[in-house]
C-alpha cells in the first residue's frame, strides 16, 4: 500500500532566505517536497526586513514574515542552514551534489535570548543591518525578527576575554566558543536561486557626494532611521546634528539608468521615495519635500493611485530634472543642483537632507555563483527553462518589488518541482 503522506523523492535547494526565497521554500514544502533553505546571513527576512513599510498600503514586513517564518516552523519539511555559504554545485537536473560551508555562530540551539551575552561584553562592531548608522555589541541578535531567534557572537572577539564573559554571563550554556565551520554535502534535485540584490555603492556617483557630506544618505538608510528599531528609534533627523530636517530631497535614479554605474532602471526606486516622502510627512507636517527625476515610474493602478495621492501635498514639488551636483553651504545646508527639463531653467534647491534612491544591484554581480548558469552583463541570472534544474527567482532574474517578487517565486517552486517529477 503507498503511504500518500510520504513525501516525494528529491530535495529542493533554496540559496537566499530573503522574501523569494521564503516564498519558494513554502510553496515546494508545502506541496509536499522536502527544502533546504541556505542563507549567508545569521537569520532570515533578507531586504525585507530592513523595510519600515511596504508600499502602497504602507503596512510593516512584520506582515509576512511573521507568518512565513511560523509556517517554516511548522512545516518538518523545511531545514534552514543560516550563515551557510554555497561552495561548489556538480551534476545536473535531478540530480546535484552540493558542497556548503556553515560558519560558527558560536551559540547553539539552547540560546533563550535573554541577552545576557550582551551586557557582559564591551567590544563594539558596525551595524550592518542598520548600513553603519550604530554600533552593535559583538554579542548580539540580529534584529528584533531576526528568525532563528538566536543570538551571534561576532569572531572579531573570539579568542579575546570579551567571549569568555560572553560564555561566562550565560546560564544556559548557550555560548559555544569552540564552534568550527563545517562541511556539508547535500545531493538535491533542482535549485532556485534567491540571492537577491545589494543597494548599489552610492559611493561610487562621485557627483551626488555621499560618503562626502553627513546630510546625504541612501534610500535603504532612510528605511532604517524610519523605522522604530532603526538606529535613532524612528526617528527621522539630520546625522550632522540629530536635529530635524525642515526640507528633505529626493534624488531619483542615483545610479539607475546611467551607462557609467547600472544600465537599467531598478524598478522600485520610484515608489520607494514616494512612500519615504510619506514618513517624512507623518512625523513633519510643514516640512518642504523635493523629489528630482527623470521619469517617475508607477507601474499598475494600484501605484499610480499612490502617487497621484502624494501629489496632492501642497508642500510636496516634483522637479523633472537629472540632478548634475550637490555641495554643502557654509551653514551646513545641501545643495541640490539640476537643469529643469521642462522649462530649462537651472535649479540651485537648499535642504536639510537628501535621500538617494539607490538601485538594486543583483548580488550575484559582486560576488558570481558557484554553478553553471548564464548570466545578463548586469548580474541577473538567465533562466534556461529547456536545460532546467536550476531557476532564478525574485531580484536575482530582474528587479522586482515584493509583490512581483512573490508571484515569480511561486512560479520557480512550482519549475523546481517540475524537474523533480521529471527525473
Amino acid at each position: 500500500m503507498t503511504d500518500n503522506n510520504a513525501a516525494p523523492k528529491g530535495r529542493i535547494m533554496v540559496v537566499g532566505g530573503g522574501i523569494s526565497g521564503l516564498t519558494t521554500a513554502l510553496e515546494a514544502a508545502e506541496a509536499g517536497y522536502e527544502v533546504t533553505i541556505v542563507e549567508k546571513l545569521p537569520s532570515l527576512g533578507g531586504r525585507v526586513a530592513q523595510l519600515k513599510q511596504y508600499f502602497p498600503k504602507l503596512c510593516p514586513p512584520t506582515c509576512g514574515l511573521e507568518i512565513n517564518y511560523r509556517r517554516i516552523k511548522d512545516n518538518p519539511r523545511i531545514q534552514v542552514l543560516t550563515m551557510a555559504k554555497v561552495n561548489k554545485v556538480d551534476g545536473g537536473p535531478g540530480a546535484y551534489d552540493v558542497e556548503i560551508t556553515v560558519s560558527p555562530r558560536y551559540v547553539n540551539e539552547k540560546c533563550t535570548c535573554c541577552g545576557d551575552c550582551t551586557k557582559a561584553v564591551t567590544t563594539e562592531i558596525e551595524n550592518s543591518y542598520n548600513f553603519g548608522m550604530n554600533k552593535a555589541k559583538a554579542a548580539y541578535l540580529p534584529h528584533e525578527m531576526a528568525f532563528p531567534q538566536r543570538f551571534v557572537i561576532s569572531p572579531k572577539i573570539i579568542g579575546t576575554e570579551d567571549a569568555n564573559r560572553a560564555k561566562d554571563a550565560c546560564k544556559y550554556g548557550a555560548v559555544d566558543l569552540a564552534m568550527q565551520p563545517q562541511k556539508v554535502n547535500l545531493p538535491v534535485g533542482a535549485i532556485v536561486w534567491a540571492t537577491g540584490w545589494e543597494p548599489y555603492d552610492a559611493r561610487r556617483i562621485d557627483n551626488l557626494g555621499f560618503g562626502q557630506y553627513d546630510n546625504i544618505i541612501t534610500n535603504m538608510m532612510m528605511e532604517r532611521m524610519a523605522a522604530k528599531n532603526g538606529p535613532t528609534e524612528g526617528k527621522i533627523v539630520k546625522p550632522s546634528n540629530g536635529q530635524a530636517p525642515k526640507s528633505v530631497a529626493f534624488v531619483q535614479c542615483a545610479g539607475s539608468r546611467d551607462q557609467n554605474h547600472l544600465p537599467y532602471c531598478s524598478y522600485i526606486c520610484c515608489m520607494a521615495s514616494l512612500k519615504q516622502s510619506t514618513y517624512i510627512r507623518e512625523q513633519y507636517p510643514d516640512a518642504k519635500i523635493y523629489i528630482f527625476y527623470i521619469d517617475l515610474r508607477a507601474p499598475g493602478n494600484r501605484y499610480e493611485k499612490f502617487y497621484k495621492k502624494i501629489k496632492e501635498d501642497p508642500n510636496t514639488f516634483f522637479i523633472k530634472g537629472k540632478v548634475a551636483e550637490v555641495s554643502e553651504t557654509p551653514s551646513g545646508e545641501i545643495t541640490v543642483v539640476a537643469e529643469n527639463a521642462v522649462t530649462g531653467e537651472k535649479i540651485r534647491q537648499d535642504v536639510d537632507l537628501v535621500v538617494l534612491a539607490t538601485g538594486m544591484q543583483p548580488s550575484a554581480s559582486i560576488e558570481r555563483l558557484p554553478a553553471d548558469l548564464v548570466f545578463t552583463e548586469e548580474g541577473f541570472i538567465v533562466n534556461d527553462y529547456a536545460k532546467g534544474g536550476m531557476f532564478a527567482a525574485g531580484c536575482a532574474a530582474k528587479p522586482a518589488d515584493v509583490v512581483s517578487s512573490n508571484q515569480n517565486a511561486t512560479g520557480m517552486a512550482l519549475k523546481a518541482i517540475q524537474t523533480l517529477v521529471k527525473s
